[in-house]
């Protein structure tokens, strides 16, 4: 069981909203940093918070000199989502879980670290914990600044340790994330046949998560690429398209199609040609070549997980994951099978992100300690890959050896998200001796 110091600071992190929610335009700002920066202070951190165009960055130094090591984490979340048995904002403790939102991802590593850069005892170089709002929409003003802050002042860390995790074990691998967007101009019309509708549902077997770098195709079922796979075999044309979107990382829990499916019926009815030529395209689309550069257990993952009509366009984001950082090689492998799909109507396409993928060696000095610390926890003393893109790349593509790291959960990115509070105290424990095996003589 986690120390009551350490749960209870969850608690309170927890039940601060610090949802990014894009397609509400509600954004973490400086009164929520504040927020945060106040419970950490109120345990006894003391440090700053900074603020790049709005993203709160709440930063503490200890020490001076070489080595210099940078321990950081998000306390930024995804919208709550549709589904929760419980208030996500509250903090839900039964038997060893503690549910909440961001009470895996990432609350938890901003807990267990500040309290472990509290009680580790340093007797050379320098220690920096960063916690940052933004990771969730991409890190640039969060982790991307802070790399450029921390170089500016001859602060560039040896290594970097970044609590983003719940797998309770050593993660030196992480994709590339991308997002696309695919705008197509409505093109209304009427169709004779049979009226159809049928809802889909995501199914994820072995796993507690909604986020979407953990998809596996072949072995998850994607609503969205379900219903494509439908309106192709059917030929449907397609009026609406409904589904329960929360973000673009986020798999919707369902989508539903209605139209008109070829037959006898002589059922007439409006329908959009280029909203149907846009989903029948999504299951291609999903199976894009992409290039990578290096090995991924995960391989590629592409997934449309939010649509919405803006003006005359039908617009859907997709969400990548490669072993890639060329932005062009993924526009242009999207673009053919676009192209191919939708050349018959007004379309535009535009891919953003890819700012890094995390990849650091075995042989790696902060890979040796961690896994060393790890073992002696009793944990996974082999290093894994984590799917999901971290803020560890604003330094990893810059030569720091960087690793992942955070306590035992699940259900991230959907309802009822969870950690396990044995591992969430072995997870400040991990910190705290990894921080003493880095900086004392």
């Amino acid at each position: 069981m986690a120390h009551r110091e350490l749960v209870d600071l969850l608690a309170s992190l927890v039940s601060i909203d610090t949802s990014n929610d894009p397609l509400k335009g509600r954004f973490v700002g400086e009164g929520e940093g504040r927020a945060v920066f106040n419970e950490l202070r109120r345990v006894g951190f003391e440090g700053r918070l900074l603020l790049e165009s709005g993203v709160p960055i709440i930063l503490g130094i200890r020490g001076s000199g070489r080595p210099i090591s940078l321990f950081m984490a998000h306390f930024d979340v995804v919208p709550p989502g549709p589904g929760w048995s419980r208030d996500p904002f509250t903090l839900h403790v039964e038997g060893d879980r503690a549910y909440g939102r961001g009470s895996a991802d990432d609350k938890s590593n901003v807990a267990s670290i500040t309290l472990a850069y509290l009680s580790a005892s340093i007797s050379r170089g320098t220690l920096i914990v960063a916690f940052t709002g933004d990771e969730e929409i991409g890190g640039s003003r969060g982790a991307g600044f802070l790399a450029g802050y921390l170089k500016e002042r001859n602060l560039w860390p040896d290594q970097v340790i970044n609590g983003d995790g719940f797998l309770s074990s050593v993660i030196t691998r992480r994709r590339n994330a991308f997002t696309a967007r695919i705008m197509v101009e409505k093109s209304p019309g009427e169709y004779e046949g049979c009226t159809a509708s049928r809802e889909f549902h995501a199914r994820t077997l072995n796993k507690e998560t909604m986020h979407s770098a953990y998809f596996v195709p072949g072995v998850d079922v994607h609503p969205l690429i379900a219903a494509s796979e439908w309106a192709r075999t059917t030929r449907i044309a397609i009026s609406a398209l409904s589904g329960e979107w929360v973000k673009s990382n986020v798999i919707p829990r369902k989508a539903s199609v209605k139209g008109i499916i070829p037959g006898n019926c002589s059922q007439k009815g409006p329908v959009d040609w280029g909203l149907t030529s846009l989903v029948r395209a999504l299951l291609p689309l999903s199976r894009a070549p992409v290039p990578v550069s290096l090995y991924s257990d995960f391989g590629v993952t592409i997934n449309p997980n939010v649509y919405y009509a803006e003006n005359r366009w039908h617009v859907v984001e997709l969400d990548i994951r490669a072993m890639e950082s060329d932005k062009e090689n993924i526009e242009n492998s999207l673009g053919k099978v676009v192209e191919e799909n939708l050349s018959g109507y007004k379309y535009e396409l535009e891919v953003r992100g890819g700012k890094g993928y995390l990849y650091t060696s075995r042989g790696a000095r902060i890979v040796e300690l961690a896994l060393a610390v790890n073992k002696r926890l009793g944990l996974n003393p082999d290093p894994v890959e984590g799917a999901g893109a971290s803020d560890s790349r604003y330094f990893s593509t810059r030569g720091v050896e960087s690793i992942d790291y955070g306590p035992l959960g699940g259900n991230v990115h959907g309802a009822d998200e969870y950690v396990y509070l044995s591992h969430l105290g072995l997870s400040m424990e991990f910190y705290r001796r990894l921080m003493e095996e880095l900086h004392q003589k």
